[in-house]
């Protein structure tokens, strides 16, 4: 037996229903196809990107649930799971000690429609034991914990962002850059709106769901407006590239996996023109490079970025780097759709946007891409076996580093080079993965694995610390020399902080991790209190002088590293 099938008999011997005479669920609320339809559509957009039927993913898979709870107990677990959490209840107590994080409430849906929810979920029976576990399982990667640092970086709020939602997160900002030629700094909104920032005042700069009329934020998590990178020559040319989300069969897609999976979303590539780079708000032509189909809304196009360290002339100016995750597709039973470099899926591609011989016409092929003669493969693909590159950057000396959000138990940093496979779905971090089996169990390399070509993190922390690696970046200013040679990173759920020496940095070894701490109007404080949720979101960011900033959606506000303590 595995993990998930001793969490299954765990769930039933505290299960009320193993014991109460209430009536059956088809009683208490309608499961007539006009329900079931509803619970269907609504399951898609706010619950199939964390949890399954067959098998755990972000959170524990669903099949059985509503034959071990009782409604009531599922209507308030949806409504606001933290609350139940903290109530005491003993089964969401266990999942929360499983899984180590806050599930989003969704007190803004009606009755009717989280009973439709429940309605769909019942549908599903508890899974049967999957065939094959293997008993070497490792339950502890990595038993040492982090060290915590005398670091502590002093904050200076500068900026909130507005609200995006009433009911939900206050915000969903994912990525802050600056303007090539004044350095202004620019923020996004996952829910559509891209904004200047000047001082505390922001204004908007771009509206994606003006702009684009098929334009998505749905199923939530990373869909909507996923990133944008200016051009390094923006000041010339004004050409600024985005990634946002659009409805499944919107138009053809260049990359997809056929009828027989289905498609929830498609991320789209663009570049926009612009007569006048200086201009609030952006006035652009647009034209569409590519788009992707995805099997789930998690795990979509989080990264579009140049290399800052390019000058012109040289072979890396002006070419486009894309983080493409796996879509959900292997937690979705679609293990194939990821690996290898002949799928676009779980990749870093590099393009040129201002090329032609792409299969579609719209971009180029750098010549000096790794794949660009490989039979049956990906020529976009720089680097590949990623189950979400979630941010790429540069370090001063040019280490190329790519952060990877984790499946169960690692969250990873590489420094990426080209042609290389960092193993999913078949490894996470430096351990085994079987797809086929419970994703969120690892085993130890084969003794032969030197041989089989994968490349392994320079740095890691398991989910014994954190659930979801937040992408940092070197610090490069002047302000804070405390900071000089760190690369500063943390945890996206539970905002804890983290950095490693950059010239620990080495392929082949991993880099000792630390954690930092930061302080606020002269008192140190966890972000989780100071953005005032157990859910922090947290987001790094850096300006043009190489000074560094952090986020969180959950308060939209934006805060300076200012010095240290």
């Amino acid at each position: 037996m595995n993990f998930r099938y001793y969490h299954y008999l765990f769930l039933c011997a505290i299960s009320w229903s193993c014991s109460s005479g209430e009536p059956k669920l088809e009683e208490q609320i309608p499961m007539d196809q006009v329900a079931l339809g509803s619970g269907e559509n609504l399951f898609d957009t706010h619950c199939s990107s964390c949890h399954g039927f067959e098998q755990d993913g972000i959170g524990p898979h669903l099949g059985g649930i509503t034959r071990e709870q009782p409604l009531d107990w599922l209507r308030s677990f949806i409504k606001n799971p933290t609350d139940v959490i903290e109530s005491g209840d003993e089964r969401a107590k266990a999942v929360f000690e499983r899984y180590n994080t806050y599930m989003p409430a969704f007190g803004h849906l009606e009755e009717q429609e989280i009973d439709a929810i429940i309605a769909y979920m019942h549908q599903y029976p508890a899974p049967a034991e999957v065939e094959g576990s293997r008993a070497d399982s490792i339950s502890n990667p990595i038993s040492e914990a982090i060290p915590l640092s005398d670091l502590v970086v002093e904050l200076e709020w500068i900026s909130t962002i507005p609200a995006s939602a009433e009911n939900k997160s206050r915000t969903r900002i994912a990525k802050m850059d600056y303007h090539p030629v004044t350095g202004d700094l620019f923020i996004m909104d996952l829910r559509g709106k891209m904004y200047r920032m000047e001082g505390k005042d922001t204004e908007v700069y771009l509206d994606m769901e003006l702009e684009m009329p098929e334009f998505i934020n749905e199923p939530g998590l990373a869909t909507g407006f996923g990133s944008f990178a200016f051009h390094p020559d923006f000041g010339n040319n004004g050409l600024l590239y985005t990634s946002h989300t659009e409805k499944p069969g919107t138009a053809p897609a260049e990359f997809s996996y056929g009828d027989s999976i289905k498609s929830t979303l498609q991320w789209v590539v663009t570049e926009w023109k612009t007569a006048q780079p200086l201009e609030v708000p952006f006035e652009a032509e647009s034209r569409e490079l590519f788009r992707i189909d995805m099997v789930t809304g998690i795990h979509g196009m989080q990264e579009l970025t140049f290399n800052p360290l390019a000058q012109k002339g040289e072979s890396d100016y002006g070419l486009l780097y894309i983080g493409i995750g796996d879509g959900g597709s292997v937690g979705a039973g679609h293990a194939w759709v990821p690996h290898g470099a002949g799928q676009a899926w779980g990749s870093i591609f590099r393009i040129d946007p201002s090329g032609t011989n792409s299969s579609n016409g719209n971009y180029g092929i750098p010549p000096g891409n790794p794949f660009v003669n490989g039979e049956g493969a990906v020529p976009e693909i720089y680097a590949h076996g990623f189950r979400n590159a979630h941010r790429i950057t540069w370090t001063a000396d040019g280490k190329m580093l790519a952060t990877n959000i984790g499946q169960g138990q690692i969250e990873s940093l590489y420094i990426v080079q080209p042609g290389d496979d960092y193993g999913w779905p078949v490894r996470e971090g430096p351990f085994v993965i079987e797809p086929e089996m419970d994703l969120n169990q690892v085993f130890p390399l084969p003794e032969n694995d030197a041989e089989l070509g994968y490349t392994y993190p320079v740095a890691m922390y398991d989910h014994d610390e954190g659930n979801a690696i937040s992408g940092g970046y070197e610090y490069q200013g002047s302000e804070i020399p405390e900071l000089q040679g760190k690369y500063l990173f943390g945890d996206i759920v539970h905002g804890r902080l983290f950095y490693v020496e950059t010239a620990d940095l080495e392929r082949g070894s991993l880099a000792p991790v630390y954690e930092w701490k930061v302080s606020f109007e002269g008192n140190s404080i966890p972000l989780s209190e100071l953005s005032g949720s157990n859910r922090v979101d947290l987001r790094l960011a850096r300006d043009k002088e190489g000074e560094m900033y952090l986020f969180t959606k959950a308060d939209g506000k934006v805060y300076r590293m200012t010095g240290t303590r």
